[in-house]
């Protein structure tokens, strides 16, 4: 395997889905190998190891789920069906765990189920500028800005420190996003949050003010005023995450999945219920396409709680 297949290979994981919502388990399995690799050069793991922290991964940067007992065992699919050209799963007596075993934990840990990136993509990955490109290309095609250092974080990813390794302080990598966008939101929204009203200014500068993808850019949303939304900080990061969601009607809704027990914590509850902002005049209203988006693949909707 040379680089470039390497790439090829981790670009198809962005067509997955699961009943029409996006799949993130397989990046999350690998950022979360991308870490281990960073920190010891080795991608082996059991997945008794494995299970809880991919799960977890997955439950907070995922889709919500409707069942307990798959929320424990969520790393459990990715650990049998990522690609085989990455992927070399095996059970304790060393075969081979085929692409038809069953994505159940209970099943994989009796067997004492392992698994490790192929020899050859861990030696491209002793590349630190291929190693940061890798870890790059996941979170760019799978999450979308605001959750890239969260995700980061808790895979145990320094893409700063791998790219000054690779190509110095001068040549870190940035991604391009379509000029204009941010400024064109936040005059949208006359410079204030859509969902509290916050309008913090340093002089003339606002502060603590975002322009907010509805529909993720990595997941096909257009970098357009009706696509957008002037959020704070605070707005924005649970916006991403599925604390906060939108209505069809545009009025704002909270997880029931979230709990606060600070008075500031539950600020956010009164949310609830309330309109968001609408754009100055002349300027769209929030394309009803991607509210649905948002409301069916990111904000985190309580299920049948199954123990």
């Amino acid at each position: 395997m040379i680089r470039d297949e390497l790439m090829s290979t981790l670009s198809g994981l962005r067509r997955a889905q699961i009943a029409g919502r996006r799949a993130p388990h397989k990046p999350l399995l690998v950022l979360w190998l991308l870490g281990r690799f960073a920190a010891s050069g080795s991608t082996a793991v059991a997945y008794d190891e494995a299970e809880e922290p991919v799960s977890r991964l997955i439950n907070d940067f995922g889709p919500a789920v409707t069942s307990r007992t798959r929320a424990r065992e969520r790393a459990a699919m990715p650990f049998v069906h990522l690609e085989r050209a990455l992927w070399d799963p095996r059970d304790s007596a060393g075969q081979a765990i085929g692409l038809d075993a069953p994505e159940r934990g209970s099943w994989l840990r009796a067997r004492g189920a392992n698994g490790r990136l192929r020899p050859e993509v861990e030696a491209l990955l002793a590349d630190s500028g291929t190693l940061a490109d890798v870890a790059r290309l996941l979170l760019e095609q799978h999450f979308t800005a605001m959750l890239e250092a969260p995700v980061r974080d808790a895979v145990g990813l320094d893409l700063t420190a791998l790219d000054e390794a690779a190509y110095g302080p001068a040549q870190r990598k940035r991604r391009a996003r379509r000029a204009g966008f941010a400024e064109e939101v936040l005059q949208a929204y006359a410079y204030a949050c859509a969902f509290c009203g916050f309008d913090g200014a340093l002089g003339r500068n606002p502060v603590g003010l975002e322009a907010a993808h509805v529909r993720w850019h990595s997941q096909g949303g257009p970098d357009e005023v009706n696509n957008g939304l002037a959020l704070c900080s605070l707005h924005h990061t649970l916006f991403d995450l599925g604390v906060l969601g939108l209505l069809p009607d545009l009025r704002i809704q909270v997880s029931q999945l979230y709990v606060a027990r600070s008075q500031s914590g539950q600020t956010i509850d009164a949310l609830h219920g309330r309109p968001v902002a609408t754009p100055r005049p002349g300027r769209p209203t929030i394309d009803p396409k991607s509210v649905l988006w948002h409301g069916h693949q990111v904000f985190k909707r309580p299920g049948s709680q199954v123990a």
